[in-house]
C-alpha cells in the first residue's frame, strides 16, 4: 500500500520506524531541508527536565520554508529538537530524504539563543559528513551570518550564508541541481581548491509582506510549550503555542545584542498589520493556539503599527495570552492600553543594569530616571512584567552589580531573567574582546549550561560574575515581597511552582561543580 505523502510526514512527526522514513523516497525528489537542531540537555542541564523552559517552533526556518515553497521548490521543514531526536538520528534521517541541499537553520527565538544551538548544528553536520558525505550541507542563520569564515574553517559544512537568504539558498539549490561547481551567488561563503570563497552580500527584503506566511503546517504545532512564567495565569495550558513576527530587525545598537548580524546593519522593517491578523486567524483556527510570543526585537516601537494590529486582534474577540518587547524610552500608555485589550498579558523590558555608568557604556540609550514611571504605568494598566538584566558588562563591578540587583528587587516583576554578560558573536562586545577571554566552546555561550562562561569586567573576573549571578537569582526568588506577590497575582499553585524551582541548582564549571 503506498501512503500519502501528507500521512507518512504524520508518521515521521509520531517516532516512526526506519521503513516509514523509507517511504519518504516515495515522494518527488527534496530539493532543500531545512532543519532545526536540538541542544535542549546540554544548553538547560537539569532545567529542562523540570521544563521550566519554553520549546519555540523554529520561525526563521518555516519563514524560509514558506517562501521556497512559493517559488515551487520541494521542500522540507523539520524541528530535531521536539521530535528529541539525537544528533546520529537527524543525520540518519536527513540521509534517507536524500536532498538536494541539507540546511542547518542555527537562529535562535531571542540574540543569546543562536551560537549556544552550533552545538547541536555541529554534532549533525559531522555525523552526516560520516555517513552521506555526497549531501552537501548548508549552515544559515545569525550565528553562520556573524562569522561565516570561522564557520566554514571550522564545522562540516560545505557553505555557509550569510545574511537572510531569501536571495541566496534559491540560487544555490538552483546551482547545485545544475552540477555547477562555482558559486557567483551573493551571500555565499563555500570553499574551493583549499580557499574560502567570499561573495558579495546579499541585499535586504524591502517589503516583507511579499514572503507567504511561515510553513507552520510542516511542523508538529500541538508539540510546542510556552514559557513557563508565560503562562502564570494558567500554570497547566502552555500548550500550544506560536511566536509571529510583525518586524524584522533592530535600529538600536546596544554593545551587548548580536540581533542585526543577520541583516547586516541596525534597521527595522515592519510587516503590515493586515498580513499579520492572516496568520494569528490561521494560527487561532487551525491550532488552537492561545499562547503567543511576538517575537519582535522592537515591537512597542511605532504606536501606529502597534495599534493598527491591537485593532484588528479586538475586532476578533480572541481570548489570547501574548507577551511582548519593550523599551522603556518607547513605550507609550497609548500603546500599553491597546495591547491589553488586545490580550498581551506581559511586557518584557530590557532593564540591563542599575548603574547609569554601566548603560552608558554599554550603549543602552535609555535614562534610568524613567523606569519608575514606566513600571508604574505598566503595572497600572494590568501587566505582568518580564524584566530583563545583565551581570558583567564591562564597567560593572560588585557594586553596580548590587545596584542592579536592588533595581530588580524595587520593581519586583513576576517575572526576572537574569542573565550575565556575553560577547556573542555579532555584537560589538564580541569584537572588542580579547581571544583569551571568549568561550573555547558554543556550550560555553549558554547561560545555563555546565559550560557557561561569562566575561569578566574591567574590575571582576568572570567567575565572581558567575556567582552574583546565580546568588542573585536564589535572593530574588526567595524574597518574601516576591512570593507574596506572585501567590497574589497567581494563586497558591504558582508560589509553589516558584518554590519547586528554586530546587533546581545550575552546576557550573568555571565555579567547581
Amino acid at each position: 500500500m503506498v501512503l500519502k505523502y501528507d500521512s507518512i510526514r504524520a508518521l515521521v512527526f509520531n517516532n516512526s520506524t526506519k521503513k516509514q522514513i523509507e517511504m519518504i523516497a516515495l515522494k518527488k525528489p527534496v530539493d532543500i531541508i531545512l532543519l532545526k537542531p536540538g541542544s535542549q540537555k546540554q544548553l538547560y542541564g537539569d532545567l529542562s527536565d523540570f521544563e521550566l523552559t519554553a520549546i519555540e517552533p523554529p520561525l526563521w526556518g518555516a519563514v524560509l520554508a514558506s517562501y521556497l515553497l512559493e517559488k515551487g521548490y520541494v521542500v522540507e521543514l523539520f524541528d530535531a529538537e521536539i521530535e528529541s531526536w539525537s544528533y546520529l538520528e537527524t543525520a540518519q534521517f536527513i540521509k534517507e530524504m536524500n536532498p538536494t541541499l541539507a540546511t542547518i537553520v542555527v537562529s535562535g527565538t531571542n540574540p543569546s539563543a543562536s551560537t549556544m544551538n552550533m552545538i547541536g548544528a555541529s554534532s549533525i553536520l559531522k555525523h552526516l559528513k560520516e555517513i552521506a558525505p555526497e549531501i552537501k550541507t548548508l549552515l544559515c542563520g545569525l550565528h553562520p551570518s556573524a562569522l561565516p569564515e570561522r564557520t566554514l574553517k571550522e564545522e562540516s559544512a560545505d557553505f555557509v550564508c550569510q545574511g537572510e537568504g531569501f536571495y541566496t539558498i534559491p540560487d544555490l539549490i538552483d546551482a547545485l541541481k545544475a552540477k555547477q561547481d562555482d558559486f557567483l551567488i551573493k551571500g555565499l561563503w563555500y570553499k574551493k581548491d583549499n580557499r574560502i570563497i567570499a561573495n558579495a552580500s546579499a541585499p535586504l527584503l524591502d517589503n516583507l509582506d511579499i514572503l507567504p506566511m511561515p510553513a507552520w503546517n510542516l511542523l508538529p504545532m500541538q508539540k510546542y510549550r510556552a514559557h513557563n512564567w508565560h503562562c502564570f495565569g494558567d500554570i497547566t495550558n502552555r500548550t500550544p503555542y506560536a511566536v509571529i513576527y510583525t518586524s524584522f530587525g533592530c535600529p538600536y545598537k546596544c554593545d551587548f545584542c548580536c540581533i542585526n548580524a543577520l541583516f547586516g546593519k541596525p534597521k527595522i522593517r515592519f510587516r503590515s498589520p493586515k498580513i499579520v491578523i492572516q496568520e494569528i486567524d490561521f494560527l487561532v483556527k487551525n491550532y488552537g493556539i492561545k499562547n503567543i510570543k511576538i517575537i519582535d526585537e522592537m515591537f512597542a516601537l511605532k504606536e501606529a503599527h502597534v495599534n493598527h494590529l491591537c485593532d484588528l486582534i479586538i475586532e476578533r474577540e480572541y481570548d489570547l495570552n501574548f507577551w511582548v518587547y519593550a523599551r522603556v524610552n518607547t513605550v507609550t500608555q497609548t500603546m500599553l492600553q491597546k495591547m491589553k485589550k488586545a490580550g498581551v498579558n506581559w511586557i518584557a523590558y530590557g532593564f540591563e543594569s542599575g548603574s547609569k555608568k554601566v548603560l552608558t557604556e554599554a550603549t543602552k540609550g535609555y535614562n534610568l530616571d524613567q523606569v519608575e514611571s514606566v513600571v508604574k504605568m505598566t503595572y497600572d494598566e494590568g501587566y505582568s512584567i518580564g524584566a530583563n538584566f545583565i551581570f558583567g558588562l564591562p564597567e560593572d563591578d560588585e557594586s553596580s552589580m548590587r545596584e542592579t540587583l536592588e533595581l530588580a528587587q524595587k520593581i519586583n516583576a513576576e517575572w526576572a531573567n537574569f542573565y550575565c554578560a556575553m560577547a556573542y558573536p555579532g555584537s560589538a562586545l564580541y569584537e572588542k574582546t580579547p581571544e583569551n577571554q571568549l568561550p573555547k566552546n558554543w556550550q560555553g555561550y549558554s547561560q545555563y549550561s555546565y559550560e557557561s562562561l561569562p566575561l569578566p569586567t574591567k574590575y571582576l573576573s568572570n567567575d565572581q560574575v558567575l556567582r552574583f549571578r546565580d546568588r542573585a537569582f536564589n535572593e530574588y526568588y526567595k524574597n518574601p515581597n516576591y512570593l507574596k506577590k506572585i501567590k497574589g497575582k497567581f494563586g497558591p499553585a504558582v508560589e509553589q511552582h516558584i518554590r519547586e524551582m528554586l530546587k533546581q541548582n545550575l552546576k557550573r564549571k568555571l565555579l567547581g561543580d
